[in-house]
C-alpha cells in the first residue's frame, strides 16, 4: 500500500497543475505594483505607494505557496532534452525571485515606516529589475508549457510510452 495518490493522466496527484494557477498571482501583483510605484512618482501620487506594498506582501506570500507546487510538479513532470535546462533556469530563477521578493517587501516596509509619502529611486530601479525578472521567467515558464508540453496528456503519455 502507497502512502503517495495514484498519478493522474498528467502525472500528477490531484486534477490539474496548480503552480501555473498561485503564479500568476504573483505575475499579477509584482507587476502592478511596480506600475503603481513609477505612476506614483511620475504623478506624485503617495496613496499608490500603499497599494503598491500591499501589492507586494501579497506577492511575497503567493511566490512562497507557487513554488512548494512548482517544486512537486516540477518533480513529477519527466523533463525531456532541452527541457530539463529551462526547468533548472525556471527553478533557480523561482527561487531567486522568492528571496528578491522577500528582501524588497522588507525594504519597502521599513522605508514606509520613515516616510510613507516616498520613494527612493534606488527601490524604483530595483522594481525595474524585478519586474525584468518577473517576465524572464513568465517566458520560461510559458515555454516549458507551450513548447515541451510538460504536464500535457500528449507529453506524459509519450515519456510512458517511451517515445520522448
Amino acid at each position: 500500500m502507497s502512502l503517495l495518490p495514484e498519478l493522474n493522466e498528467k502525472n500528477l496527484p490531484w486534477i490539474d497543475v496548480i503552480h501555473p494557477i498561485i503564479v500568476h498571482f504573483v505575475i499579477a501583483m509584482t507587476l502592478i505594483a511596480v506600475v503603481f510605484d513609477i505612476i506614483g512618482i511620475l504623478k506624485k501620487r503617495s496613496n499608490l505607494f500603499e497599494v503598491s506594498f500591499l501589492n507586494l506582501i501579497v506577492a511575497t506570500i503567493a511566490i512562497f505557496v507557487a513554488i512548494i507546487f512548482g517544486q512537486i510538479e516540477a518533480g513529477l513532470a519527466n523533463p525531456y532534452g532541452s527541457s530539463k535546462d529551462i526547468l533548472n533556469y525556471h527553478s533557480t530563477i523561482g527561487w531567486s525571485l522568492a528571496a528578491i521578493l522577500s528582501i524588497i517587501t522588507g525594504w519597502r516596509y521599513v522605508s514606509r515606516q520613515n516616510n510613507p509619502n516616498n520613494l527612493s529611486i534606488g527601490f524604483l530601479f530595483v522594481d525595474i529589475i524585478l519586474a525584468f525578472l518577473v517576465c524572464v521567467q513568465v517566458y520560461l515558464g510559458d515555454k516549458l508549457v507551450w513548447i515541451y508540453g510538460l504536464h500535457t496528456v500528449p507529453v506524459v503519455n509519450a515519456i510512458r510510452d517511451g517515445v520522448i
